[in-house]
Order: structure tokens, then C-alpha cells, then sequence
């Protein structure tokens, strides 16, 4: 059984984590009106990918017998100045998720609920490689710069993570 107090802040993750899924979305749309179809597709997968991290949070809270109480999720941004704009901030958001998901282990180490360490674990290495993806990424557009050519490559190679 949760405690009310991990039951409280996993609620709370489960929002962020749909607020992530909402956010790459919007990313994804604003790919899709500049013409960068590669780029909205991979932020698409991205935004996929978070909706599945919701449902394993509301999974285990019904798995551990607790209730999901879902709570509000804000309006994303919707500009963007450029493609590396996108990335930059979706790497000091994927920073602040990792943030949250040691907030969290904190918690569940100070009430001694192994069960939720266990299965924190899994999140905390797949935030090491959500970081680690971003980041090569946005080390690809500070090098390349905002050239047209050079976009048109990666829009073509971050277009194959939904054929992968």
C-alpha cells in the first residue's frame, strides 16, 4: 500500500509526465508548420513515449492499491524561434523530469518504500538516456548552425525513430 504522501506526488508525476506528452506535441506541431516533417515525427515518438511513462505511474498506483487522482495540465508553449530553440528546451525540460524522478525516489528512500525504489529505478535510467538523446541532438544543431542543408539532413535522420 502507498502512503498518502507517495500516492500525493506520483499523482503529481503522472501530470508532468502527460504535461511532457502535451508539450512534445505542441513541439510537434510547430515542426509540422515549418516544413520539418523528421523533426515533428521524432517529437511525435517523444510525445508517445511520456503518455507510456504516465500509464506505468498509473498502473502502479492501482497495482500498490492506492487511487490515481488526475489533476489539471497546463497550456504547453506553442512558439518557438528555431529548431534549436525546441531542443534546448526540451533538454532543461528532460532535466527537470529527471529532477522530479529523484525527488520522488527521495521520498519513497525516506519512507522506506521499496517497492516504488524498485520501480524508480527504471525511470531514473531511462531519464540518464533521455538526456543523452537530447543532448546529441541539440550537440548536432550547435554544430551545424541553422543551415538549410544541414537541417534537411537531420530532419531525415530524426525522421526514422518512428520507423525504428
Amino acid at each position: 500500500m502507498l502512503s498518502n504522501a507517495m500516492q500525493d506526488a506520483i499523482n503529481g508525476q503522472i501530470r508532468d509526465e502527460l504535461y511532457s506528452a502535451y508539450m512534445y506535441l505542441s513541439m510537434a506541431a510547430y515542426f509540422d508548420s515549418t516544413g520539418l516533417p523528421g523533426f515533428a515525427s521524432w517529437m511525435r515518438a517523444q510525445s508517445e513515449e511520456e503518455v507510456e511513462h504516465a500509464m506505468k505511474f498509473f498502473d502502479f498506483v492501482a497495482e500498490r492499491g492506492g487511487r490515481v487522482e488526475l489533476h489539471a495540465i497546463e497550456k504547453p508553449p506553442i512558439e518557438f524561434e528555431s529548431p534549436r530553440d525546441v531542443f534546448e528546451k526540451t533538454y532543461e525540460h528532460e532535466q527537470k523530469v529527471t529532477g522530479l524522478i529523484h525527488d520522488l525516489y527521495a521520498l519513497a528512500v525516506d519512507e522506506d518504500d521499496y517497492g516504488t525504489q524498485v520501480m524508480l529505478h527504471w525511470f531514473i535510467e531511462e531519464q540518464v538516456e533521455e538526456e543523452d538523446n537530447v543532448s546529441q541532438i541539440l550537440d548536432t544543431l550547435e554544430r551545424v548552425g541553422e543551415k538549410d542543408q544541414a537541417l534537411i539532413m537531420l530532419d531525415r535522420e530524426l525522421g526514422q525513430r518512428g520507423s525504428e
